[in-house]
Parts: structure tokens; C-alpha cells; sequence
């Protein structure tokens, strides 16, 4: 029986993806196959998604195997009540080393207090000497392989890390929490914070007024990681009564973020447009290739979902 691979994405995804896609699966040696965006539902074994797709009632895909998702998050999908098979989530070598590269640039830039310089040329010279990264503590919220990879790169550039899970992690060089207990204690060295948590109902607004409270005086936040983290009124008042230094958000409630809300206008915050990382074809077209390899050979598929926790 041929294998046949359904591509449930927007079609400019598809061009995008139709040539990384048929070369991946030529190199994991899976031939044989038909992939395309219109297949009969009953005659699916996979499919490749995206949850901006108009695919949303999975029902009639009675053969499919599993979903693989294109993308990192998974809020948009893990919730449908019509998706009873496994579901994975998008963890490449393109996004992780994307989101290491803006994590780490945008650490560095409040560390060094670049936006005075670049921004403030006014005549004026004001020899305020930055601190060394040693003196700079950074906590990291979200320890999967985004908040993971990011720390260890902080860490080999010199910077204290502390990072937050909901479940212990250990990770060499890094001061790992977790739990209710946790939180606090991360929060309250965070001179500079980075969230990388997935969107879920527990982590909706952890970024409320009193955890704004408990972070340094004068302390960054940048969030890359999902609009919700955020109590985006709580922010707005920590940054207006200064407690709160500077705020980099990629990621909001409403995208594209709307041009009446005050971020764009706050001269205490960066908003950059959803750019912190992006699936690259060319990687996530083999971790799509080698999990229809894995399920084919029945071996255990590459980053499952669980469905309880939402990632």
C-alpha cells in the first residue's frame, strides 16, 4: 500500500516546503510516498501541519499515523477534541539556533546598555561603564530546548543563569528551579528576564503584577517565548513607575499587534514583529522526514506532545 503524506498548510507553505520536504525523505530512504496538499482523508498516513491551516476537524483521517506539526507551539492544536492522533511539536536545528542568536543579542544589548548609545547621541559623553557579564544575573523561564540551548549560550558568554521549569531540569553551569517554591526565588535575581515558557493555562499571566514586583529594581524583560506569559496592564505600570526598566516583546495576545496599543508608542519598550525564531524548511523538513521513518519502522516518534500538560 503506497504511503501517502498530506501537507496541511497555508500554499505559500508549500512552496516553500515541497522540495526540502521531497529531498529529506529521499535521504531518511522513504520512497514510494505521495505528498501533497489534496489527498482523499480515508488514504492519509501523515500529516504535516500547520495550525493556521483550514484543516481543523481531523475525524475523517482514519488512517493517519500522526500529526506533525510545523511549528514549535502547539496551543492552536493540542485542544481540538477531534485530534486522536499522536501529535508532535517542531524542535529543528534552525529554530533553536535562531532563537539562541535574537535571545542572546537582545541580552547583550540591555546588558551593555547599547540603546543609550546608538540612541542618545546628543553630545553629551557619559562614561557609564557597563559591569561584566559575571555581574549580570539572568533568569530564564522555560527550560525545553529553546530556554535550554539559550542559557548554555549565556552561560559560555559568562552570565550567572538561573532558569525555571515547571519540573526539575539539570543542566551543567545552570541554577535550575522549578515548581511554585521555584518561581519566586528565580524572579527575584532576574536582572535581565527571558521568557520561554509554552502557552498553556497555567502559564497565562505568570508575568502578573506581583512577579513584576518581586524582579530587581530597573530589571529587562524580553519575551520571546508566547503573548499570554504577560500581564500586559501589569507591565505597562512597571515600566511607567520605573520599577521596570525596559521591555523586549516578540510575542503578543493580538498579532499582528494592533497600532493603537501602547507598546508601539511606550519609550520603554522594543516590539519586534514575531521574528525571534522561525521554522527554516530546510531543518524542519528532516525532523519531519526522520519521525515518518521512526513511524514507519515502529520506533517511538521525536518530540510527542503530551496532550495533560498542553506541550
Amino acid at each position: 500500500m503506497p504511503l501517502n503524506i498530506l501537507f496541511a498548510a497555508r500554499p505559500e507553505r508549500w512552496t516553500e516546503y515541497e522540495a526540502p520536504l521531497h529531498k529529506a525523505l529521499s535521504d531518511a530512504g522513504i520512497d514510494g510516498y505521495t505528498l501533497s496538499m489534496d489527498l482523499p482523508a480515508d488514504q492519509v498516513d501523515y500529516i504535516i501541519y500547520a495550525p493556521n491551516s483550514p484543516l481543523q476537524d481531523f475525524t475523517p483521517y482514519t488512517r493517519a499515523k500522526a500529526v506533525l506539526n510545523l511549528w514549535a507551539g502547539v496551543e492552536g492544536i493540542v485542544r481540538n477534541e477531534t485530534l486522536t492522533q499522536p501529535l508532535t511539536r517542531m524542535v529543528d536545528d534552525g529554530l533553536e539556533r535562531g532563537m539562541v542568536e535574537w535571545v542572546t543579542g537582545h541580552v547583550l544589548r540591555h546588558h551593555l546598555g547599547t540603546d543609550a548609545h546608538v540612541l542618545g547621541q546628543d553630545g553629551t559623553w557619559r562614561h557609564e561603564v557597563p559591569p561584566l557579564a559575571k555581574d549580570r544575573p539572568v533568569t530564564i523561564l522555560g527550560l525545553g530546548a529553546l530556554g535550554g540551548a539559550c542559557a548554555e549560550a549565556l552561560v559560555y558568554l559568562g552570565f550567572p543563569v538561573t532558569g525555571w521549569s515547571r519540573s526539575r531540569k539539570n543542566i551543567a553551569g545552570i541554577a535550575c528551579l522549578s515548581g511554585d517554591a521555584g518561581l519566586p526565588q528565580a524572579l527575584c535575581t532576574a536582572q535581565i528576564l527571558v521568557l520561554l515558557l509554552p502557552d498553556t493555562p497555567q502559564t497565562e499571566n505568570v508575568i502578573d503584577a506581583d512577579a513584576l514586583a518581586r524582579m530587581p529594581a530597573g530589571a529587562c524583560l524580553i519575551n520571546p517565548g508566547r503573548g499570554p506569559l504577560i500581564d500586559d496592564d501589569a507591565l505597562l505600570a512597571a515600566l511607567d513607575d520605573g520599577h521596570i526598566g525596559h521591555a523586549t516583546l516578540d510575542v503578543f495576545r493580538t498579532e499582528p499587534l494592533p497600532p493603537e496599543h501602547p507598546y508601539w508608542g511606550h519609550p520603554k519598550v522594543t516590539v519586534t514583529p514575531h521574528i525571534a525564531s522561525e521554522t527554516r524548511p530546510d531543518t524542519a523538513a528532516q525532523v519531519i522526514a526522520e519521525n515518518i521513518r521512526r513511524g514507519e519502522a515502529g520506533e517511538d516518534l521525536l518530540h510527542l506532545v503530551d496532550r495533560d500538560l498542553g506541550y
